[in-house]
Parts: structure tokens; sequence; C-alpha cells
């Protein structure tokens, strides 16, 4: 056997120890850099223990875990809080991201619902709205989520548009022990009728009779069992928005046509339903009307149309004896000319609040004037637009928060108008009281840094 010369084996092996050097030192650089760089040994963490095997994959999750909204953030002197869920209660119920659509105020003032797309309503008490933190009780919507909210008059209850099921779902409200509530839902829903989007839904002070319009032409009056009692065909085109009046003696709508039109459910004296019949217009806008709203004793009516104004009405009217509404008052209000709009009335009607994309404007329905304007209240367009029942707040939702206003034109209303009562009392006892009532009016504006000089 003849075996290789020497000299060749010798260049090759060489050769190859030649490179394997050359390798190893060029890892011993990329160390060596790598230790510089970050001063402690190559494959040892920060605390001088080794890798953790599974950084890796909590890196790869946390790529792949979606990050969270923006909260949008808000400041003016009157705003008088902004009602979010806390970071613990985030961690308790796997945090709340959803855009809140809805709000309602309780009849008896204590709590404010509120409906968001992360199948929650949440229940807010009002007398923690001045405070540090803002507590609330949670219900869930099972399969779906709420799109609308409306409390029942005794409280003790509240109903919900679902937005995928396209029906309304009930609530009831048991009260614990521990003072909060338990939630339950009704076993059936309401049956589906609308064809359309809705709009609206409202339950009447009275309890007699439930509300839902689409955005058609169709309103609904159902009963409280889920039966509908009458179909109304608002002959509007398409309907932009309907309610029930406070005093549960109206329904209304507005829509493509000018006018707002107001319908009576009429009742037998013994409680049951008998027919629902026209009972009178607002007309006077040149336009399509956006929104409507009733004072708290439903003696005044406020609209906004695609004209560019906004109008007060007396709807204190006779109407069976063909009486028309009076027009009190017509303000300018161009921005309703260019995009929709929703419009809250104070419950003694002397302040309106116009919402138009992401800011509000308030006006003296007295002088018809602008006095408070808040530009980008929210992230997103205002869903919502409310004042409070005693009328010292003003609450609108549009993203994950409600933001609460002090109405500052509204007290300013009721020093003008004590400050003309104090000029035509007569009775000692009558001043005393209008100077209690101008008193109060004054230090609360000036608490708020809000009195006019």
């Amino acid at each position: 056997m003849e075996l290789p010369q020497m000299p060749e084996l010798m260049g090759l092996s060489l050769l190859l120890g030649l490179l394997a050097l050359m390798a190893t030192a060029a890892v011993a650089r990329g160390w060596l850099r790598a230790e510089e760089e970050t001063g402690r040994p190559v494959g040892q963490k920060a605390n001088g223990l080794p890798p953790d095997k599974s950084l890796k994959s909590k890196k790869q999750k946390q790529r792949i875990r979606k990050e969270k909204p923006q909260q949008h953030n808000f400041t003016h002197r009157l705003l008088a809080a902004a009602l979010k869920i806390t970071a613990h209660e985030q961690l308790a119920v796997n945090s709340h991201n959803g855009n809140i659509s809805c709000m309602d105020f309780s009849s008896n003032g204590k709590y404010l619902a509120t409906c968001a797309d992360d199948r929650t309503i949440r229940i807010w008490s009002t007398k923690d709205f001045l405070q540090r933190e803002h507590r609330s009780m949670r219900a869930n919507v099972e399969l779906d989520h709420a799109i609308l909210v409306r409390f029942s008059p005794d409280c003790r209850a509240f109903i919900v548009w679902l937005a995928n099921g396209d029906t309304l779902r009930v609530f009831k409200m048991t009260k614990r022990e521990d003072g909060g509530y338990t939630f339950t839902a009704t076993p059936e829903d309401f049956p589906k009728k609308h064809k359309a989007s809705i709009v609206n839904i409202g339950i009447a002070d009275t309890g007699k009779f439930i509300m839902t319009a689409s955005s058609d032409t169709t309103i609904l009056i159902w009963n409280l069992k889920g039966q509908v009692l009458s179909t109304i065909n608002t002959n509007q085109m398409n309907n932009t928005y309907a309610a029930i009046s406070p005093c549960s003696r109206f329904v209304a709508s507005c829509g493509f046509t000018p006018d707002v039109k107001v319908w009576e459910v009429c009742f037998g004296k013994k409680g049951d339903f008998q027919e629902v019949v026209r009972a009178f217009e607002l007309k006077g806008h040149s336009a399509a009307v956006h929104f409507f709203a009733f004072s708290n004793d439903s003696r005044r009516m406020a609209s906004v149309s695609k004209d560019g104004t906004w109008k007060l009405w007396d709807t204190d009217v006779e109407y069976k004896k063909q009486q028309d509404p009076y027009l009190l008052r017509t303000g300018r209000f161009q921005e309703a000319s260019t995009m929709p709009c929703r419009l809250a009335l104070s419950p003694d009607s002397q302040v309106l609040a116009l919402a138009c994309g992401t800011s509000i404007h308030l006006y003296s329905t007295r002088r018809g004037e602008e006095e408070e304007r808040f530009e980008q209240v929210h992230g997103e367009c205002i869903t919502d637009l409310s004042f409070d029942i005693t009328g010292r707040f003003l609450a609108s939702c549009g993203d994950r928060a409600v933001r609460l206003f002090h109405n500052a034109p509204g007290h300013r209303a009721v020093v003008e108008e004590m400050q003309g009562l104090l000029k035509r009392a007569s009775n000692e006892s009558t001043r005393q009281r209008l100077q209690q009532q101008l008193t109060q009016a004054q230090e609360a504006l000036k608490s708020l840094g809000a009195l006019k000089k």
C-alpha cells in the first residue's frame, strides 16, 4: 500500500489549523465587544444570574400583545370630573377599553348608567362625582354589547339595545346587603321588530310604555311585557332622533324634514292603552332637524337644524284647540350646517348645550349668546350629551370616559333672574329669599372662577 507524501499532509493540516484559529479569534472579538458595551459577560443577566430560558418567548408575547389605546387628556377650569375606572379595576376586570356610546341619569338622581362596546354597562354613583375616586358597578352583556341604555322610573331596572341582537334586553337591579347591586337579565329579550338601525329608546316616567325608534320612519310603542301597542310612521323620509317627553304624554321625532313632529300616547283612566294621536309640530327651520330636547317640565323644547340655527319653543299649548307652539328664541350655530350635532337642554331650560364633533358649546336661552366653549373634549366624536336632573352638571361621552362640567351658565342665569325679581319684589320676606338665592349663585360662580365682572 502506498502512503501519501508527508509535505502534502503537513500543508493540509496547517491550512485547517489556520482557519480554526481565525474563526476562534473572530468569535472572541465579538464577545469582548459585547462585554464592553454592556459591562457584563455575554450570556449573563444584569443581576449576575444565568440567562432566562423563557426570555425569548416573553419577548415574542410582548410583540404579539396588542397595545392599549392612549386615553385622551382634557383640562378646563369648568371640568368637574372625568369618570374612568381605576387601574386596580382594570386589572380586576381585564381592562375597560370600550368606547362609551350612551349614558342615562336615573330619575332619583343617584346614578348614572353608561354602556360601552366592551360588553359592559356601568352604574356610577353621582355622590362621588366631586370625589377623587369614582366608584362604579358593572353589569355584563353576554355574547353582545349595548349601544343604548335607559333606567326604569323606579330605578330598579334598566333596558339596553343590543348591537348584534337588534332588540331590547331588560336587566333587573337587586340590592345586596353590602349596599351593592346584582344585575340579572330577564330570560327573554323583546322580539325583533325593527328593519333598520335604531336611533333611540326610552321608558315613560309613568312606567306605562317603552319607545323604540329606527332610522327609517318607524317608532314602536311597547308595553313592559314586550308587546307592540302601536306603530308610528313619521313620514319624515328618515328618523335622526326620537324621544319621550319627561311628562310621559308625548313622543316626538325629527329627521329629513324641517320640522319636529309630536304625538300624544293616550291611556284610559284605568291605565289601559287607547291610541296615539298627532299633537303638534315645531315648524320654522328651513332644513333637516338634527336633534331636539325637552325641558324637565315638558313646557319647553329646543331644536337644532342643518340650516345653522337652534330654536327654543314654548310647547305649553292647548293643541286640541289647534294652538301652535310659540317660538321664543333663535340662535346661530353655523357648525350644524356642515355636520350632525347633538343637543341638551337644562332642566329649567335656561341653558342650551350643543355638541358637534369633539366640541361643546353652551348658550344662554335668555339672551341667545354663546357663554362657554369646550374644544377637543373627547378623543372621538361626542356620542351623548345630557344635564343631570339638578342642572348642576353637564355630562358628555365619546371615548372611554365621561366628562362632567360645572354648569356655570346656569348659575349666571339664576343671577340674572334673581336680580330682575329683586327689582320688582315688594315683600321683605320675598326679597330676603331672592337675595339668598342670588348670593348662593354668585358664590358658586366665584368658586369656579366664572364670575363675570
